[in-house]
């Protein structure tokens, strides 16, 4: 299910492209402004509108940090500084963001450059023209592939699913590409060692009956968005390509879509000066699952569990479990003693009673006990065994994907690799590369189990 939590309409002429950042979301138009807003409440930020473009904005894009916002314009320039983008002389421009210097141009085609996109791993991109070809580069910019005709009458947009397989051999990616054919496109882009790749086509999606101009994948890769000039936008299931759903809420031709890196939520903008907010329920349970109190009804979720770590806990989420346990009497001392998570982990029977004045003793066991029951989970005690890093066996709060095909927490294989040990932790074969990739789909799937606990 998906329904509509709110409409912006703040622009005043054409909405070419939207983004989410974990917090934000920004908007960009032919009101040659960029709007940003804040993912809480969907009110503009006070710095907003942003507008140091002199013509249309087309594009805007949040770093994978969400701290810097790219746009690109008519105006020919990009603000601030993107690694790729193209234009409408043919030619690729592949930019250094430190240094903000170009670091290479290339004529890269006789048409127009329309999409350009990077690989999850930053490795390689994908360019789309109008032409109808999608060719795939590395980061000399040296051609590895081309795809002829993939779209006829031009591509317009491409977008690569946050996920990907890894093994010895090979690293296959997810991509997906739309056109002036009213067609919306799945594709398996595989990369064998350094110079050869190869692209096959996995789906064909027919939903809409206009020419397709935006595309995007959720950041679980498990939905695909597009939207059409026949204003329509169509939620598919990216696995096997079924159609979820057909939104019928816009008045002129559906030229953005995006979905939030965090909540489950998606925008989609339009030549019709609007952004619409979408919610998606949870194909399961037919729940939504934003937990912002802002967009839902229904009774909070302790912000405290539904973070991966006690140790990232507020004093206000210690404050809630509390309550949760049964243990409000305890709330003034707790508050007068500013604990937060990490306090509360390391409380021991002699704080309790010396520091923070608890002469219960039974209050006292109780208190501990609930603690340790903290530390277990935290450990993963009773977390399903793939959640857990095989070097530190606990639940993974940022895993990454190696190239003997296993997952582990990023900050242990780093370590792992730096002192030298070029061999697998769990097969103890050599590693043909120390390349690490972030595996998304799994860190999804810790923060979903994580907050059901």
């Amino acid at each position: 299910m998906v329904s509509l939590i709110c409409t912006l309409q703040d622009h005043r002429d054409e909405v070419y492209w939207c983004a989410f950042s974990p917090t934000l979301l920004a908007t960009c138009s032919g009101d040659k402004t960029i709007r940003i807003y804040n993912t809480s409440d969907f009110s503009e930020l006070p710095f907003s509108p942003l507008s140091g473009h002199r013509y249309g904005v087309h594009c805007c894009s949040f770093s994978v940090c969400g701290t810097y916002l790219f746009t690109c314009s008519t105006d020919a320039l990009t603000i601030i500084w993107s690694m790729a983008t193209g234009a409408s002389d043919g030619t690729l421009a592949l930019w250094d963001f430190h240094s903000k210097k170009l670091r290479k141009s290339k004529a890269v085609t006789e048409a127009t450059v329309m999409a350009c996109c990077f690989t999850p791993c930053g490795q390689m991109f994908v360019t789309g023209c109008t032409s109808g070809d999608i060719k795939v580069w590395d980061l000399d910019m040296k051609q590895l592939y081309a795809e002829r005709d993939a779209h006829d009458m031009g591509v317009t947009c491409c977008h690569f699913a946050p996920q990907f397989h890894i093994d010895f051999s090979s690293v296959e990616f997810r991509l997906a590409s739309c056109g002036q054919d009213s067609q919306l496109k799945v594709w398996i882009v595989s990369q064998h060692g350094a110079t050869a790749c190869e692209m096959k086509l996995l789906h064909t999606l027919t939903g809409q009956s206009a020419p397709v101009l935006s595309c995007a994948f959720s950041s679980d890769g498990e939905l695909l968005v597009s939207g059409s000039v026949d204003k329509t936008v169509t939620v598919y299931n990216a696995s096997d390509g079924v159609l979820l759903h057909t939104l019928k809420r816009h008045e002129s031709f559906v030229t953005a879509c995006a979905f939030s890196p965090t909540l489950p939520w998606m925008a989609t903008g339009s030549m019709d000066k609007k952004v619409n907010v979408w919610r998606i329920a949870d194909r399961e349970s037919g729940q939504a699952q934003s937990r912002n109190p802002s967009c839902q009804g229904a009774g909070r979720k302790l912000s405290g569990h539904s973070r991966l770590l006690v140790s990232d806990w507020s004093e206000e989420d210690v404050l809630a479990w509390l309550s949760e346990e049964g243990l409000e009497e305890l709330v003034t001392t707790f508050t007068t003693n500013n604990i937060d998570g990490p306090e509360l982990l390391c409380l021991t029977k002699e704080t309790l009673a010396s520091e923070l004045s608890i002469e219960s003793v039974g209050l006292r066991g109780k208190v501990l006990r609930k603690v340790e029951a903290l530390k277990a989970e935290l450990t993963g005690l009773d977390a399903p065994d793939e959640f857990l890093c095989p070097i530190t066996r606990e639940v993974m709060k940022d895993p990454v994907i190696a190239a003997d095909g296993y997952s582990y927490e990023r900050e242990a294989i780093e370590s792992w690799i730096s002192a030298k040990n070029r061999s697998s932790p769990m097969t103890n074969l050599p590693l043909p590369t120390t390349l690490i990739m972030p595996n998304r789909s799994l860190k999804t799937a810790i923060g979903r189990w994580t907050a059901t606990q």
